[in-house]
């Protein structure tokens, strides 16, 4: 059920005072994206110089841009400089499917000594410690938290910022979370279950039309699968994502009520069997956000009634009707 979203190399660099683009830089961020938009991975690599080679080889910078990169993001649409930190150069990528910053720096010979692909954190967002809008868990029936919390132990989404103390939750009986062959996804007790908003809000985005998974499988082009946001009035956004292909039953400026039905949980996306992917965020975009810690006003955890609590890993968790 992971989701690897922060792509990141880099090694040392050359001082630089302007914070005006230089134009061996303009040039040396033109031909990376021609050569990496053409599938052209060995030349990106030839262009490194000898210690980034060292530390990357061909094969594994090949393997890093096809199948960490393009399958995850695409190809590059549009490259922008948007400034110099330390010498090196900035610059905001527009991909097919994300916007991420691309870091590059310059040996006095032109070759690359520094390199780093990584998420887009608008620094005029404000970053959210954790819900003020009540919330309730956007599901019936008693639920598993698979991962959940705020150490890495319990929760291994803490080490990604734009996903830090997001949920991953199923169900279970018997210690599983299917019944039958593992390969069938309407085998796992949680696959079709009734997705409900947590609490009124206004539909944010929508992503429909991916195909669930066979379980054991995943779809790194589609990370979050079939996916919906909501907005609250507090400007939170809840994002709920690997849902059932064709069960979303909203659409984009829709207000919904806390409890109305939104989808059916899947296994859509880069995942692995059938669950729910739950995080707050600051950003509509996932991969522009800080993730923040999302609180449940009243619920049952492991048989006893907790208010304004936090799920951690391994709790059972269900409404209080």
């Amino acid at each position: 059920m992971r989701t690897i979203l922060i792509l990141f190399i880099l090694f040392t660099n050359y001082l630089s005072f302007s914070q005006e683009e230089q134009g061996n830089y303009a040039e040396a961020a033109s031909t990376f994206m021609q050569r990496y938009n053409m599938g052209d991975y060995g030349a990106i690599f030839d262009s490194f110089n000898v210690d980034m080679q060292k530390a990357l080889p061909r094969e594994q910078t090949l393997a890093f841009f096809a199948q960490n990169v393009n399958s995850l993001m695409g190809n590059i649409e549009e490259m922008q400089f948007a400034r110099i930190d330390n010498g090196t150069h900035i610059y905001r990528a527009d991909f097919e499917r994300a916007v991420a910053e691309v870091v590059i720096s310059l040996t006095p010979q032109q070759t690359i000594n520094g390199f780093a692909i990584k998420p887009v954190n608008a620094s005029d967002i404000p970053v959210l410690k954790r819900n003020v809008t009540p919330m309730i868990l956007p599901f019936n029936e008693e639920w598993f938290v698979f991962w959940g919390g705020t150490t890495v132990e319990q929760n291994y989404h803490v080490d990604y910022p734009d996903q830090q103390y997001a949920y991953d939750i199923l169900m279970v009986a018997d210690g599983a979370s299917y019944v039958g062959d593992p390969k069938k996804n309407e085998n796992y007790l949680v696959f079709g279950k009734e997705v409900i908003a947590p609490c009124n809000a206004k539909v944010a985005h929508v992503i429909t039309g991916v195909h669930d998974n066979i379980p054991g499988e995943l779809n790194p082009e589609q990370l979050t699968g079939n996916t919906v946001v909501l907005e609250t009035e507090n400007g939170e956004y809840i994002l709920l994502a690997h849902l059932k292909e064709g069960s979303i039953v909203v659409e984009e400026g829709q207000e919904v009520l806390q409890g109305e039905v939104l989808a059916q949980c899947g296994n859509s996306g880069n995942s692995t069997e059938p669950h729910l992917h739950l995080s707050l965020q600051n950003h509509v975009d996932m991969l522009q956000s800080t993730g923040a810690k999302l609180y449940f006003d009243r619920i049952m955890v492991n048989g006893e009634i907790k208010s304004d609590y936090l799920p951690v890993k391994e709790d059972l968790i269900t409404n209080i009707n």
